[in-house]
This record gives structure tokens, C-alpha cells and sequence, in this order.
């Protein structure tokens, strides 16, 4: 009886898990501002708090600039600088992101422009232009506001805002707001 050896069994091919789609990053800007509770101190903490987060990434921070209280008199100056930060975040999920922040440093919303030891407040999101009911990208007064155009210039010079050109253009605008660099 003759036995016959039996075929070779076919080359495998490893499986492989499907290729996970890269995520795309994209570029925003937030505000940083307090007044309460020794508001350096919030603002620089803040900036580590940002460059801590696992959801975004901490690209540059401007200086500190003191500013005077817009809207409501009888207030302490505020501090304020601008980040720009690295995110695959979808535009609310990065707002809730730093709203989480806020409330870690014991931010309470009491009422429109009051005092606050920390607010944080979404830029620009890209080139994105939306507006609903939790988010106005860009934001509909950054513009108005020396307090972020300054600092925004600081970290990106050519900056663009969507609808209203560059943000270096409205810099003369806002030379009667009082806007003091301080040292870094």
C-alpha cells in the first residue's frame, strides 16, 4: 500500500486589524482671563492645567496682560492671555473640555461679565464660522476686545479671522481699551 503525503496546507496570511483612521488635529485658539483669587497665579495655573489635558495639546502661550474690566465697572482688573492648542476635539467637545477646566478652578457663572477666577473661552476652531446655541466660532467679539487681540498678535501675527480679515487689523481700533504687557 502506497502512501501518498498530503498536500501542503496553503500559506497563511495574518489578519491584521483594520488600519485606524488617523484622526485629523486641528488648530484653536482660546482666551484665558480671571480676577479673582489672585488671577496670575489662575491664568498661569491655567496654562498648565491646558498643557496637562489629554485631549488637546498646549502649541504656545502668549504673555500676561493685565486689562481693565469690560462691561460691568467696580471690578478688579482682569489677567488675560491666549493659547493656541492642538486638538482632534470635535468644536463642543473641546468647549465642554474647557468648561470642565473652569470648574476645576471654581468658576460659578452668576451672571453675564461678572467676576470669575477663570474664564476660558474658544477663539477660533480653524478657519471653522458656526453659530448655535452653546457655540459662535468665531467668537462673535473677539474682535471688540484688546484684551485678546493683543495677545492673540503675540503668538500668531498673521492670524486670520474668518469673516472679518486679520486680526491685526482691528489692533488700532482698540487702542483706547487699557491693555499693560507684563513680564513673562
Amino acid at each position: 500500500m502506497k502512501v501518498e503525503a498530503a498536500p501542503p496546507e496553503p500559506a497563511l496570511t495574518p489578519i491584521r486589524p483594520p488600519a485606524r483612521a488617523e484622526q485629523t488635529q486641528h488648530l484653536a485658539y482660546v482666551a484665558l482671563g480671571a480676577n479673582l483669587a489672585d488671577p496670575v497665579a489662575q491664568v498661569e495655573a491655567a496654562g498648565a492645567a491646558l498643557a496637562r489635558h489629554s485631549g488637546f495639546r498646549l502649541l504656545r502661550r502668549s504673555s500676561l496682560y493685565r486689562t481693565a474690566p469690560v462691561g460691568i465697572r467696580g471690578q478688579p482688573d482682569f489677567i488675560n492671555a491666549v493659547a493656541a492648542l492642538e486638538t482632534t476635539l470635535a468644536p463642543t467637545e473641546l468647549l465642554d473640555s474647557l468648561f470642565a477646566i473652569e470648574r476645576q478652578f471654581g468658576r460659578q457663572r452668576t451672571f453675564r461679565n461678572s467676576a470669575r477666577t477663570l474664564d476660558l473661552d474658544l477663539l477660533l476652531y480653524d478657519d471653522l464660522t458656526l453659530c448655535g446655541q452653546r457655540l459662535c466660532l468665531p467668537h462673535p467679539r473677539m474682535h471688540l476686545r484688546a484684551f485678546v487681540i493683543a495677545p492673540l498678535l503675540e503668538i500668531a501675527p498673521d492670524c486670520r479671522i474668518p469673516g472679518r480679515g486679520y486680526a491685526a487689523a482691528w489692533l488700532p481700533a482698540l487702542s483706547r481699551q487699557r491693555i499693560e504687557r507684563l513680564a513673562r
